[in-house]
């Protein structure tokens, strides 16, 4: 593990006191700053928290905001609950799966785009609703997506060029 992946865990550690109850907290910190959950990561944990490594894997498997591989820049969270499926879900996840040449928890050989399904996501009157890096859009259609889609791959591209 390189020295700074290695400073920034003990910085995110640091914030806690050395017991087991921080635990979803310090992976909750973890996660959002590497974007996912390394096996080192969890190592450190469960050294520093003194909890046995298994719970730890056992709490990151079992919440569904943990990821044990890394995620693309951007999330695309499709919601294919009961309301949302009636009303278009799998034509959004058709769209993203043929845009993005990814299927539903893969990241894209770029690391731009992660995409992935949730059961519900409690906006059912809303639906079909796609989550874009946290934000919800409602009423999605493929068209829509695509345009979302399109819209941040054309400004990763210009960042890309101006950096």
């Amino acid at each position: 593990m390189s020295t700074v992946v290695e400073d920034t865990l003990d910085e995110i550690l640091d914030r806690y006191t050395d017991e087991p109850r921080y635990l979803v907290e310090s992976l909750q910190d973890i996660q959002q700053t590497e974007g996912y959950l390394s096996q080192n990561s969890m190592c450190a944990v469960s050294e520093r928290l003194r909890v046995p490594l298994i719970e730890v894997y056992r709490v990151a498997n079992f919440y569904r905001a943990f990821s044990l591989k890394p995620r693309g820049r951007h999330v695309i969270t499709v919601c294919t609950g009961t309301a949302c499926h009636v009303r278009g879900a799998p034509r959004m996840l058709d769209e993203v799966a043929g845009q993005l040449g990814v299927e539903p928890g893969e990241t894209t050989d770029d690391g731009l785009f992660t995409v992935e399904t949730v059961n519900c996501l409690g906006a059912c009157a809303l639906g079909p609703v796609v989550v874009l890096d946290g934000v919800y859009h409602h009423h999605m259609t493929p068209a829509k997506l695509r345009k979302l889609v399109t819209r941040l791959r054309k400004a990763e591209k210009e960042a890309k060029s101006h950096a």
